[in-house]
């Protein structure tokens, strides 16, 4: 059977000639793919398994899904209290397979996507790797750039202006429509900047990009495709913002798993993060807002592109996404109202 976006011949020769102890010949299974990275096991003859991250095939942005920047992160956080996996060969030229890749140490955990995946942990072990995904995250923040080799990895000012010009931009360049809901949001959190300061920000982190052993501690932190240098605030909020517990009145901003009975509350996690890394999180309420109006602007994006038939049928308005995300901008909006930034206006 035909494996999208692996050539077999062509990497297994590359894999060779790169990968250390690598035996060919090489059996490649999907592992997870989608709207985002694909992400291979490769199996080698000696049965040794490791792990292969490539773009999409088609229907993204050409600033998304940058494998140079993850290979650039986990290499540089290699050997830090930050885990991630292995690094061990990147590939810039596309022609191997269509695109560049990284070739990784495959690590044998449990991704908590959602609830589901969540149900095999007893209680004590979801409320150990809730409290791990903090200090992780608290890890992360806590590594200098310039100690790791990322102090050039971006510009390391501005770092809200930037977001907020990108997301605004390619929502609207995504052919969405109706985004005057979104527009307004994005002016009032324009408005009110609070001040920044820089680290590394990881820029999707949450339990879903997170391996986790049976006793909940984190193996390795995944999916590195957004990280940059800026507030380490907006990761925080945006975990924040994806920690849904049964009584909320709000969606979360992507699907997780911490419903479940067991998991810690987002105030023992900000508690957590503060009493870890000493920051003031006076501002946190606006990073989350921020990222509720990012995760529309995502959504509205995927939505426009369901609707263009680039993305195919796997039952996307079946699940009510495209509803998520007026919920999502709703959200969003009633947040920026509970800052002051909207004065009064709609």
């Amino acid at each position: 059977m035909e494996l999208r976006g692996i050539e077999p011949v062509a990497v297994t020769r590359w894999l060779a000639e790169h990968v250390p102890d690598l035996v060919p010949p090489v059996e490649f299974a999907l592992i997870s793919g989608g709207r985002s990275n694909l992400t291979y096991r490769l199996t080698d003859a000696a049965g040794s398994v490791r792990a292969l991250r490539r773009p999409p095939t088609g229907g993204v942005l050409s600033t998304a899904h940058d494998m140079g920047r993850e290979w650039r992160f986990i290499s540089a956080l290699a050997g830090t209290p930050v885990p991630v996996p292995e690094p061990l060969a990147y590939c810039a030229d596309a022609a191997v397979t269509g695109a560049e890749f990284y070739v990784m140490g495959y690590v044998d955990g449990t991704v908590l996507v959602d609830a589901e995946a969540a149900r095999p942990f007893p209680p004590e072990a979801r409320r150990a790797a809730g409290f791990a995904v903090v200090d992780c995250l608290a890890a992360l923040h806590r590594v200098e750039p310039d100690e790791v080799g990322l102090g050039d990895a971006a510009r390391r000012d501005g770092y809200l202006h930037r977001q907020l010009r990108r997301w605004r931009r390619q929502v609207h360049q995504s052919g969405a429509p109706d985004l005057a809901l979104l527009d307004a949001v994005h002016d009032a959190l324009a408005s009110g900047v609070p001040e920044q300061t820089t680290g590394i920000v990881h820029g999707d982190f949450r339990p879903g990009n997170l391996s986790f052993a049976a006793d909940g501690a984190v193996l390795a932190v995944f999916d590195w495709e957004l990280a940059t240098l800026g507030e380490p605030l907006a990761d925080l909020g945006w975990l924040i913002s994806t920690w849904a517990e049964p009584d909320d009145a709000a969606p979360p901003t992507t699907p997780g798993p911490t419903v479940e009975p067991g998991f810690p509350r987002r105030r023992e996690l900000v508690d957590r993060y503060v009493e870890l890394t000493g920051r003031d999180v006076a501002d946190l309420p606006y990073y989350v807002a921020f990222q509720r109006w990012r995760s529309a602007c995502i959504t509205a994006g995927v939505r426009a592109r369901y609707q263009a038939g680039v993305m195919g049928d796997d039952g996307y308005t079946a699940r009510g996404e495209d509803a998520r995300e007026r919920r999502q901008a709703e959200a969003a909006w009633r947040a920026v109202e509970e800052l002051g930034l909207t004065g009064g206006a709609r």
